[in-house]
């Protein structure tokens, strides 16, 4: 049986999350019967101290290079339709998304594994830095 290529977006921008325009734009095959997302939100807690906001900074095309190499891993393990993901640099308060991915797969198990696989490989290979900012909200 032939498997199509899994479908790939990849953002990242300096521009607002907005997860109802992701979710409103999300599109699926009739075989398909899962989709996980996962936001991932500043809180107001870093390491123990108080935050207004996170500034973050990548390594544009490494951080795309790396995103690459972290989709092909993930079509060897799993059959994935797609896979979205949305990060956020520069400055993003408290409350805010940081980051947005979307898995669409036949089953759910598959789905959370692969979306769970995606972020713990983000955080460990992708350069993509945070500053925890302190004090007032400019």
């Amino acid at each position: 049986m032939h498997r199509e290529t899994m479908k790939r977006e990849l953002t990242i921008t300096g521009e607002l999350i907005d997860e109802s325009v992701l979710v409103s734009k999300r599109r699926m095959s009739g075989g398909m019967g899962a989709t996980v997302y996962f936001t991932g939100v500043v809180r107001s807690d870093e390491e123990g101290k108080s935050i207004r906001a996170i500034e973050y900074e990548a390594f544009q095309r490494m951080a795309e290079r790396q995103f690459e190499l972290i989709f092909q891993e993930i079509e060897k393990r799993w059959p994935i339709e797609s896979v979205r993901l949305v990060h956020r640099i520069g400055v993003v308060k408290v409350n805010e998304p940081s980051l947005w991915v979307e898995v669409i797969a036949p089953h759910r198990d598959e789905a959370f594994a692969a979306c769970q696989f995606l972020i713990d490989e983000m955080k460990r290979v992708v350069p993509i830095w945070k500053k925890p900012l302190v004090g007032s909200i400019s």
